[in-house]
C-alpha cells in the first residue's frame, strides 16, 4: 500500500519521492478517455528545488481564501483502496481538509506524472473522464476524492511509450495554480511521449468521501 507523503509546492518548487505504477499497483495504471474529451491543461515542469528531492512549501502561500474555494495549503493528499480492469488500475486520491475552516472543492484535479531531480513532467497530463461534479463543502477533517486511472504503460511497445521513470504526480486542486505533490513508494515508468495513443492517466471529477472501492 502507499505509503502517501504529502506536501504543498509551487510550480517553482517542487520536488520528487519514490514512485510505482503497474497494472495491480495501489498506484496506478491507466485509461482511456471518452472520444473527443479535451485534456486537463499540461502543467509545466518545475525546477530549481533545493534538493530535488524534498517538495518545499510556498512561503507566501496561506491556507484559505476569501472566496471559501479549498487552496493546497489547506489539503493534505493521500491514497484510497481501489481496483483495476482491462490493464488499468484506479484509486481515489484523497483530498483532507488540515484547516481550521470549511472551504469548498468542485471540479477535476490537475493531474501529471513527474520524474527527474528537477520534478520535470513526464508525458501528458491527466485527461477529465466525464463530467464536472457538484461543490463539495469541506469541513475541518473531512474529505472529498477524485479516482485517478493508471494505464500500464508497459503494454505500449517501448519505442512508442518512450518509458522514462517516475517518482510522483503533481497535482492542482481546482481552480488553484499552487500544485502539490503526492509520492509513490517504490520506482516505475512512465510513457514521455506526448503524442501517445490514448491516455496514460485520467481524472473524474472531485466527489464527497474517500471513493474508495
Amino acid at each position: 500500500m502507499i505509503r502517501a507523503r504529502i506536501f504543498a509546492i509551487t510550480a517553482a518548487a517542487l520536488a520528487v519521492g519514490t514512485v510505482g505504477l503497474s497494472a495491480c499497483s495501489p498506484g496506478g495504471s491507466n485509461a482511456q478517455a471518452p472520444a473527443g474529451q479535451a485534456p486537463v491543461a499540461q502543467e509545466s515542469a518545475s525546477t530549481g528545488a533545493a534538493s530535488g528531492l524534498m517538495a518545499q512549501s510556498n512561503t507566501g502561500q496561506e491556507a484559505g481564501s476569501d472566496n471559501g474555494l479549498c487552496k493546497a495549503g489547506d489539503l493534505q493528499l493521500s491514497f484510497g483502496r481501489g481496483g483495476a480492469a482491462a490493464g488499468t488500475a484506479y484509486r481515489p486520491l484523497i483530498f483532507t481538509n488540515v484547516s481550521g475552516q470549511q472551504c469548498v472543492i468542485q471540479g477535476f484535479p490537475g493531474v501529471s506524472y513527474v520524474g527527474g531531480e528537477d520534478g520535470h513532467q513526464v508525458g501528458p497530463a491527466a485527461y477529465r473522464n466525464g463530467e464536472k461534479g457538484a461543490a463539495v463543502t469541506l469541513g475541518p477533517g473531512e474529505q472529498a476524492s477524485a479516482v485517478i486511472g493508471f494505464v500500464t504503460v508497459e503494454n505500449y511497445p517501448a519505442e512508442v511509450c518512450r518509458p522514462e521513470p517516475v517518482k510522483g504526480l503533481r497535482i492542482y486542486p481546482p481552480q488553484e495554480t499552487a500544485a502539490m505533490f503526492i509520492p509513490f513508494d517504490y520506482a516505475e515508468n512512465g510513457c514521455a511521449n506526448e503524442q501517445l495513443p490514448g491516455n496514460q492517466l485520467t481524472v473524474q471529477t472531485i466527489q464527497a468521501g474517500r471513493g474508495e472501492q
